[in-house]
């Protein structure tokens, strides 16, 4: 497509159709999870609530006690969809997301600490969890680091600070009393109950700076994806734009974890549906983005919903489709001869 000033650019019709429709399909399921709970409203009533037209008790239950919980559902999905994207291009390996190179768990470690060590509040355990998941990518990085940083190598360091870190994230457990113990569980399950407008904000921010970065380096992301030589050859300035991009994802990670806890296996799969559903090459970051977005929603309506007066987690569901979606992946990926 070519502007009036004469600049060009690519733009395939598929996965800007994609993305539309993953955007409606958030949408529709931002509706419906704002209309559901023990105060049901009809989708038609939540939208004229949204727009200033309804009582003032729908006001107070949709823009006070649901619509934040919404927010930070669609922030996080969308932080990590594009995390994981990020971390699967550069390490050129479907199985190179948070959840496997250890980032989440080095921001659970950050939040147990706090919890557990110095039994602090809501604020010191987000920044705990946000150190928490910086350190471990900075670690991960030196140690992954040999005259630049091999996508193989990425993964097997970041398996191993994985394990690691799970066997820290025991140890503080048990080193815990009753409460704080029960209050480490509860935060590592990942759920959205609770969220307020004080963590819509910050993750606003932050996603509102992250977001156009990582997009603005998505064309060099992907030549990355060519390997070292072959970015380097066509102008990508490769060891600077690889370390703002694992920065980048890093932090959306860390802070998406600090909002909601560790939700599993949202980064892993979002990338990965999202290039199914383009057919596109490439790190598909938007449409990863928007897919991580209606998943999280979907998955939260199914945790309040789908088993009757029992409302689970999100990242109970999360864990459980994941878990399938990645044996799915691995059977796949030995059946390609890829692993």
């Amino acid at each position: 497509m070519r502007t009036a000033g004469g600049l060009s650019f690519r733009l395939d019709t598929r996965t800007a159709l994609v993305v539309v429709l993953l955007l409606a399909a958030a949408a529709a399921a931002a509706v419906v999870l704002i209309g559901s709970g023990d105060f049901s409203m009809a989708p038609g009533e939540v939208v004229t609530t949204l727009f200033g037209g309804g009582t003032f008790q729908q006001e107070f239950v949709v823009t006070e006690l649901r619509l934040p919980r919404v927010l930070v559902g669609l922030l996080v999905g969308a932080a990590l969809g594009i995390g994981g994207a990020v971390f699967q291009s550069l390490s050129r390996n479907p199985l190179g997301s948070p959840d496997v190179l250890g980032f989440g768990q080095g921001s659970a470690v950050g939040a147990l600490v706090v919890i557990v060590l110095f039994q602090g509040g809501a604020t010191e355990v987000a920044l705990g969890a946000v150190c928490g998941g910086v350190l471990t990518g900075f670690a991960v990085y030196l140690l992954a680091w040999k005259r630049g940083v091999h996508g193989y190598r990425l993964v097997l360091v970041g398996i191993g600070a994985a394990a690691m870190l799970t066997a820290a994230t025991h140890y503080l457990i048990t080193k815990a009393n009753l409460v704080d113990a029960t209050r480490a569980v509860v935060w590592m399950t990942g759920s959205l109950d609770g969220r307020d407008w004080a963590q819509v904000w910050p993750l606003l921010v932050v996603c509102g700076i992250l977001v156009p970065l990582v997009l603005g380096h998505g064309r060099p992301l992907r030549m990355l994806e060519m390997g070292d030589d072959a970015a380097h050859a066509l102008g990508v300035r490769v060891e600077r734009t690889r370390l703002v991009l694992l920065a980048c994802a890093v932090l959306l990670v860390a802070v998406a974890t600090a909002a909601a806890g560790p939700i599993v296996f949202v980064s892993l799969s979002a990338p990965q549906v999202a290039r199914r559903l383009t057919r596109a090459p490439g790190p598909n970051l938007a449409a990863a983005g928007c897919t991580g977005a209606a998943l999280l929603l979907v998955a939260d309506w199914t945790a309040m919903n789908a088993f009757g007066d029992r409302q689970l987690p999100v990242g109970v569901v999360t864990g459980v489709l994941g878990g399938c979606y990645l044996l799915w992946l691995l059977v796949t990926e030995r059946r390609a001869g890829r692993i």
